[in-house]
């Protein structure tokens, strides 16, 4: 089946040259900081065209390489995050993990990722790199076989649940706020806390050991506030005044009130940028920022111009921005084309770690050519959930929604406004094909 075939040969070959790279020893394996915005959309940092200003942000773009077909492995948080840690589709989880685990909803509260389970950060760990969690989990809550510490993550910090108020560090009238899963009161601004303890864990590293960092903030997902009138959950945008303040030319309030959330975030991010300059460890650190999933319109995110949103399969929902900087290994400037996933990063640190994976499921691409030589190689990417599915070969993508049945050329319609499924209906029987194939092996 040409998606194996195709996984198959870029695996051997990229993990190859990863390996003869870095073969030098222990010392020339990069360390890792992984950013991950929350519900941010494609359209709302200034590098991919947002009236928002991100300019730390927008360093990474010009020091690193723009993958401007980038997308998640679900959009939808909590699979979202699953599908990054391991590198496999959401749909492998035990737990069925489709949707959002939610904090306060006994439901969930046996539910999340499991012991058998691997993770990156269990791997790179086993392999001599302290790691640590710094922010958003949203993996398990309740369990304590689902919280971070027992899949990988030396230190960890912040949230249990999908979102906080960000005054208060709780979830509704519960507290969710942890450091190595003991329970924490701190007064602050979510964002500026999330940042303080990353500024804190660089503080602490040494250039000899290599470490991952998984910075997952909250930002720019919504509070979660509480209603003691009618003991009723509330979404609520939360921004800081001064950060409010900067973006008046803003007239829709939502909107406003999210780019000042974003803004908020830009700055921290800039001061974990400079804390690794200050520490002399940004020549070997390869810096990653994306998003769990697309923007929501309803909270003041923006997909634009692409069609969909967050919990949906069209590209607003699946694709989001990507920047990576390594210093002297991706070339500055750099923008690639290379359709690639969040299920990519488990692999391709794997590789570039010097790590062998073999034997081990993984439905990721090791991308490490893309970034570092900047070939790029033909493959599938696949997604399903309960009531959607969607499948991307070359430009063409099929998407299921509820019953009804989507082909799209990405090449000449990346916005998803035409539908071809009625003109080529055996195109469309192909990649259904596909689809129910990849489907078939999940297990």
């Amino acid at each position: 089946m040409k998606f194996r075939y195709y996984l198959a040969v870029v695996l051997l070959t990229c993990f190859g040259f990863a390996s003869h790279l870095f073969a030098k020893g222990k010392a020339a394996r990069p360390n890792v900081v992984l950013i991950f915005a929350d519900d941010l959309g494609i359209n709302d940092i200034s590098c991919f065209g947002s009236e928002i200003a991100t300019p730390n942000i927008d360093s990474l773009a010009r020091d690193g390489m723009k993958l401007e077909q980038f997308y998640v492995a679900s959009p939808i948080c909590t699979p979202s995050r699953f599908g990054l840690l391991t590198g496999t589709y959401p749909n492998r989880s035990k737990d069925n993990l489709h949707g959002a685990l939610m904090y306060l909803m006994e439901r969930d509260d046996h539910r999340g990722i499991r012991q058998h389970e691997t993770t990156i950060a269990k791997v790179l760990k086993k392999n001599g790199y302290r790691t640590a969690l710094i922010g958003k989990w949203h993996l398990g809550h309740n369990d304590s076989d689902t919280l971070p510490g027992q899949h990988g993550f030396d230190y960890t910090y912040g949230s249990q649940g999908g979102c906080v108020d960000y005054f208060t560090t709780k979830y509704g009238y519960k507290p969710d706020w942890f450091r190595n899963a003991k329970p924490l009161v701190e007064a602050g601004y979510t964002t500026d806390l999330i940042t303080d303890d990353a500024l804190r864990y660089l503080k602490q590293q040494k250039k000899s050991d290599p470490f991952f960092l998984f910075l997952s903030y909250t930002a720019p997902h919504y509070g979660k506030g509480w209603d003691e009138e009618t003991k009723q959950l509330t979404n609520i945008l939360q921004a800081k005044p001064e950060d409010r303040a900067r973006f008046k030319n803003i007239k829709d309030t939502n909107r406003l009130e999210y780019a000042a959330m974003v803004a908020s975030m830009d700055d921290g991010i800039g001061r974990v940028l400079q804390a690794l300059k200050n520490q002399k460890l940004d020549k070997n650190t390869l810096v990653i920022f994306t998003s769990d999933n697309g923007g929501d319109p309803r909270y003041g995110g923006s997909n634009d111009p692409f069609r969909g949103r967050k919990a949906q399969l069209f590209e607003g929902g699946i694709r989001v921005p990507c920047l990576m900087r390594w210093p002297g290994k991706i070339k500055a400037g750099t923008v690639s084309q290379q359709p690639a996933t969040t299920l990519d990063f488990f692999p391709t640190f794997s590789a570039l770690a010097g790590i062998r994976t073999e034997g081990r499921t993984l439905d990721g691409s090791d991308i490490s050519s893309v970034l570092l030589q900047g070939k790029e190689f033909k493959r599938d990417l696949f997604w399903k959930l309960p009531s959607a599915d969607a499948l991307r070969r070359s430009d063409w993508k099929y998407v299921r929604a509820g019953k009804e049945e989507f082909l799209f050329d990405l090449a000449t319609d990346p916005i998803e406004s035409k539908n071809l499924a009625s003109e080529k209906p055996n195109l469309l029987k192909e990649l259904k094909t596909v689809h129910a194939t990849v489907a078939a092996t999940i297990k």
